[in-house]
């Protein structure tokens, strides 16, 4: 079995890192990540730093992204510019964009990794917190692109990466929310893959699986024990790393996939396939009431 590549639970760089791509695969490229201030997105940044890119992380919590750049940058020596931004709001949008063309003067690869989600039946869903995740994953996907598209994409072409999920790929229990606005953005994927490839901008998905040291893992994946067990039904029979995910983003953004657009890449050693659906949450979580 190969060996897994490095990776920590909390959002703070890796130790040591040993290249498995060329190590300036990225060099001098600008990439614009959004959630970028912690989990997957933090360790997306990294990698992509360690690569020779410069980054912009947004997050709607500034100390967050902060602490975030300030750990990148002395571990990577690369510059890293944290903004305070709403995806779902157009105008912060904007001004956010605007910034970092002015920090940096381009923007080469957009991550569209953003995202809400929790644990909820569909008959206890209030109507305000399926459009809550829809706005934050769908919506804010759309907002980001649609601005970077606008304001430089479009006469310079670009790479954008849609962080999803698997969840569409079947039903499943407690995430209609997560999974429909995964879905849309999937169809996004393919609909700005066709209509923008003229000018040169590819847009891919990516979807990870169980990963470990993630908000995701640490609140929708219950506990260890029950965890364990699910992984151990995959064929890989283990959870993915942070480090592996931000290994197949960079596949994707780099030059490496130049060819390559409107797909989406799963990447979560086969589990959804044959992790079991655990129908009985249902029964668990009958008095869930998400009322955000």
């Amino acid at each position: 079995m190969a060996q897994l590549p490095p990776d920590v639970e909390e959002d703070d760089c890796l130790p040591e890192y040993h290249h498995l791509f060329c190590p300036d695969l990225l060099k001098d490229k600008v990439a614009f990540i959004t959630g970028g201030g912690s989990g997957i997105g933090f360790r997306i940044a990294e990698i992509f730093m360690r690569h020779g890119c410069h980054t912009v992380i947004v997050s709607r919590s500034l100390p967050r992204v902060s602490t975030a750049a300030e750990k990148l940058v002395a571990a990577t020596g690369k510059r890293c510019l944290p903004l305070s931004v709403d995806v779902r709001v157009p105008p912060d949008v904007m001004a956010a964009v605007d910034q970092a063309l002015k920090e940096f003067g381009k923007i080469d690869i957009l991550i569209n990794c953003a995202a809400g989600n929790f644990l909820c039946p569909a008959s206890a869903l209030s109507f305000n917190a399926f459009k809550t995740v829809v706005d934050i994953d769908t919506i804010g996907t759309f907002n980001v692109s649609r601005v970077l598209y606008e304001k430089f994409f479009r006469d310079h072409g670009g790479v954008i990466v849609n962080i999803t999920a698997t969840l569409s790929m079947r039903g499943q229990v407690l995430q209609v929310h997560a999974g429909t606005a995964k879905a849309a953005v999937d169809a996004m994927t393919r609909h700005m893959a066709v209509e923008w490839g003229p000018q040169n901008i590819r847009v891919n998905s990516l979807a990870p699986g169980p990963i470990t040291g993630t908000e995701g893992i640490r609140r929708l994946g219950g506990p260890q024990a029950s965890l364990r067990l699910k992984c151990l039904s995959s064929p890989l029979q283990r959870p993915g790393n942070k480090t592996e995910i931000a290994h197949s983003v960079l596949y994707l953004a780099s030059p490496l996939a130049s060819y390559v657009t409107g797909i989406l890449l799963v990447v979560d050693g086969g589990s959804w396939m044959t992790i079991p659906n655990n129908v009985n949450q249902l029964v668990e979580s009958e008095t869930f009431s998400a009322k955000l």
